[in-house]
């Protein structure tokens, strides 16, 4: 197999490492990151109506009461546990020298991030 010139010795993404479970795992940690980022303005314009009296948090938090809001409040709460146990993942590869890096861990990571989102969702909070 040939190689472009000037990239030989380059690590590139190929199509086998497209299908590793943790090219799926590193795309979703940062999808999820990403997700969580686009929340924030949302969540200081939150805390800013607090800042301006009780009554006008009220009327913000009123808002929350639609449906559509209630499934983006259960897809945050699902992007974060999944933010989080994916990058636990990384610091057990990184720190602990863990090296499976099999679909069971991935798979085990996403599990228990929708277990948490599904536990929000029927807590019915």
């Amino acid at each position: 197999m040939r190689t472009a010139p000037g990239t030989a010795g380059r690590a590139g993404i190929t199509r086998a490492s497209l299908r590793r479970p943790g090219f799926a795992a590193a795309l979703i940690h940062r999808l999820s990151g990403i997700a969580l980022a686009l929340f924030l303005p949302m969540h200081f314009i939150a805390l800013g109506t607090a800042l301006e009296g009780a009554d006008r948090l009220e009327s913000f938090l009123g808002l929350t009461h639609n449906g559509l809001v209630r499934t983006a409040e259960w897809g945050l709460v699902c992007a974060l546990a999944v933010h989080m146990a994916l990058g636990l993942r990384v610091l057990a590869i990184e720190w602990l020298r863990f090296r499976e890096r099999d679909a069971r861990v991935v798979a085990g990571c996403l599990a228990a991030a929708f277990a948490v989102g599904l536990l929000f969702l029927l807590s019915g909070a």
